[in-house]
């Protein structure tokens, strides 16, 4: 899950004021996601650091789509997805360790070869890390809404971060947001729309993309009749 804390203004390009993607929470490690952090991390890892990644050269390609993944969580999506589409690579984001070393497990069991992982705050890495013009697709599945108005501030989906995010975006590449929160939906829609540089593939809401899977979660939610609303948007 993906949170935001409130911004602090500075001097600089109003989306590189102080926002953060996430809000830390403690979480205990299995021995099996301590020993995939161990043994895999140094294989699948990426550390942050304050200049430009040349995603080519961390994927060992240049012919694939390079699609960057917003606070996985435990991984299990992340996992399914990278298999379903061997032909992209994925740049997974988290700052959560127990998640970081679920997604190394799944990896190894999956023998999953076109991921890679930086654990970091994913503002920053998008600011520091990412050139622009270097992404085909970015991911931001279920991220924790803050349904309250008066804490519109602490989404992570607000004008700053969609422009910093359109920056990072080649022309044609898309923008995939998934939540099962209506209110939050209705907002990611009002924020997305209002960008110039993006562009709707949908009436509204989009269809469920294929490879997108559905997590125990949510297929439980389905059943239960509540929904999901997954809002796709290209790059001009």
């Amino acid at each position: 899950m993906t949170e935001i804390d409130p911004s602090i203004e500075s001097a600089e390009a109003p989306y590189q004021r102080r926002i953060r993607s996430f809000v830390l929470r403690q979480g205990r490690l299995t021995k099996g996601q301590e020993r995939a952090l161990q043994t895999a991390w140094p294989t699948f890892g990426i550390e942050y650091a304050d200049q430009p990644l040349d995603l080519n050269q961390a994927f060992g390609r240049a012919d694939s789509k390079k699609i960057l993944e917003i606070g996985f969580g435990m991984g299990d999506a992340t996992a399914k997805i990278a298999q379903t589409l061997p032909d992209c690579d994925f740049l997974a984001v988290e700052v959560h360790t127990p998640g970081v070393g679920s997604l190394l497990k799944l990896m190894q069991e999956g023998e999953i070869q076109n991921l890679r992982i930086v654990q970091h705050d994913a503002v920053e890495v998008l600011q520091n890390m990412l050139p622009d013009g270097s992404l085909d697709g970015v991911h931001i599945f279920f991220p924790d809404p803050w349904h309250k108005k008066r804490h519109h501030k602490r989404r992570l989906i607000q004008t700053e971060f969609i422009q910093l995010v359109c920056t990072k975006l080649k022309p044609g590449a898309y923008l995939h947001v998934a939540t099962d929160w209506q209110a939050y939906a209705e907002w990611v829609l009002e924020v997305l729309q209002a960008e110039p540089r993006l562009q709707n593939t949908a009436i509204d809401y989009a269809d469920k993309p294929a490879y997108r899977p559905l997590t125990k979660f949510e297929n439980r939610g389905l059943k239960l009749g509540h929904g999901v609303w997954d809002l796709v948007f290209k790059r001009a």
